[in-house]
This record gives structure tokens, sequence and C-alpha cells, in this order.
């Protein structure tokens, strides 16, 4: 490979995606605020940078791959960003979960050094990354889009164009609405099963080969019976998520009434302590109204 990949972001998500891009064949420089997983990537033959933008200065694309809008801005487009360190014709791949118009706004700062932004967040979790199976939604030009292709199929296995920058991530946001509506069905699902009685674990093989089964439930079902929380996707970073939903609905006149009762009961999760739970934990919640937990029986 003659591409150097910069990765910036070595969390949950990002380190095994960044180990799948090594194993790919690809040149690999590294960043992140945490020495540890550092350590383990470059031990995995990448090479370490001291900031972002020592980073962009040594590589081609440079994929970011952060919690959030204000982590996406620091990492691009603060003094040691990556942006600081691009050379035109640099392309950033933004892999975080943000607002959309926070990708605008970056893309926007990108355009004035003629460097390219891609938005492409994705869906999976850390087995989706570490198995480089994620569903990856772009938004971007046509043209860029297609340089970074053979990258992006190395981590994922659906890779779709939407649109232009913001896209990927209003694309996401729908994602995320559907999953946060599919946990909070499964868990009043398995919570009424358990309070009448019922092996949970029976009830889900049960229905998982019918009209509900879903891959959230065949994900998720057996986190709760375990009482398995490790978090795959945070509940705070989910109610991140459904918070950037609601700000858009509001700008587009859109009423999501199912997204903000949801919202809300993640935010409930997080003031509990539990925010650093996965979001399938969102069973606790309904277990603790009425008085059951979803376990095996």
């Amino acid at each position: 490979m003659t591409t150097t990949i910069g990765f910036v972001g070595l969390g949950i998500m990002g380190k095994p995606m960044a180990k799948n891009l090594i194993n790919a064949g690809y040149t690999l420089r590294v960043f992140d605020l945490n020495q540890a997983p550092v350590d383990e990537i470059v031990n995995s033959g990448a090479t370490k940078c001291g900031s972002a933008s020592e980073v962009a200065s040594a590589s081609d694309v440079v994929i970011v791959m952060v919690p959030d809008s204000a982590d996406s801005e620091a990492a691009i487009l603060t003094e040691k960003g990556v942006l600081a360190g691009s050379k035109p014709n640099t392309i950033i791949i933004d892999m975080s979960s943000i607002n959309p118009l926070v990708s605008q706004k970056i893309a926007k700062a990108c355009g004035e050094k003629q460097v390219e932004l891609l938005d492409a967040p994705v869906s999976g979790g850390e087995p989706g990354a570490i198995e480089g199976t994620l569903a990856i939604m772009v938004g971007g030009k046509q043209d860029i889009f297609n340089k970074c292709i053979d990258i992006l199929t190395v981590l994922g296995k659906s890779v779709v164009r939407v649109g232009e920058v913001g896209a990927g991530n209003t694309t996401k946001l729908a994602n995320q609405i559907c999953v946060a509506v599919n946990i909070a069905g499964l868990s009043e699902a398995l919570v009424l099963a358990s309070k009448a009685g019922l092996d949970p674990s029976l009830v889900f093989d049960a229905i998982k080969g019918g009209l509900a089964g879903s891959n959230v439930m065949n994900a998720k079902a057996p986190m709760m019976m375990d009482r398995n929380f490790k978090p795959g996707f945070r509940i705070k970073l989910h109610q991140k998520d459904l918070n950037n939903a609601l700000s858009a609905g509001k700008d587009l006149g859109v009423s999501l009434p199912f997204t903000g009762l949801i919202q809300q009961v993640l935010g409930a999760l997080v003031t509990d302590g539990k925010g650093d739970q996965d979001h399938s934990g969102v069973v606790q919640f309904i277990e603790s109204m009425a008085k059951v937990e979803v376990k095996k029986g």
C-alpha cells in the first residue's frame, strides 16, 4: 500500500479499526491522548506521533474517531489539530458521530486550506469494529469518496455515500433513533415476560425468528439476560446522539416524540451513574419500575 494513513482516536472503536488497517497492509501514524492504546497499536506496527497535527503532516489520509462534536473540533481545528498539520489535498475522514452542522463547519475550515473532508460515522459497535463489518454512512464529494473506498471497505461491510458533507451524520442520527427504539421495546418485552414468570431466554428464542427479530435484538438480549453491560456503545454517547437528533428535528420542524422519550430514559440512567454502561443497560430503567430483573431461568 502506498497510502499513509493517520489515525487519531484509539478508543473502543478506533483501536480495532486501526489494527484492521495495519493488517490490511497500510502504513499507520497514530495519536491518542491516552498512551496505553497508542503503545498497543505501535506494537502492532504503527508509528507513534506526538500530536494530531504531527499525524497529519506525515499522512495522505487522516481518520478521526472521537466521541462527540467538541472532541472532533478539538482533534481537527485546534492549534495542534489535524488541520494544522495537513498539506493541501490531504483527506480527513471524520468517523465520529457528531452534529451534522459541526461536520459542515469543519468542512468549511478544511476547504480554506484545500483539505478535503468526509463525514463517515459508523454503526456496529465494538464487535463490528473488531471484525471489520461496520456499516459506514458517508457524506462528502463523490470523487473524494471514490479515492477512499478501498480504505473504508477494510473497516466496514456496508459503505454508502448518502450525500454531501453532513449527510453521513444525519444518516447516523436516523440509525441511532432506530437502535434506541429497538432497545427500548426489547427492554419492555423482556421485563413483561419476566414479570409474568417466563424464562426470558425462551421468549427470546421464540420471537427472534419472527417479525420482531432484529440485529439489535440478537446483540442486546443476551447482554441483558447475562447482566453484561460492558460498553460496546455507552449510554451517555447514545444520549448525546439523540440530543443531536432532537436538535436536528427542531431545526427541520420534525417532531420526534419517541426519540424524546428515550432520550429522557437515557438521561435518567446517566444521572444514576450508569452512563458508561452499554446501552443495553436501558433494561434496568424498566426493571426498576416493574421491580423484576431480566435473567435466564
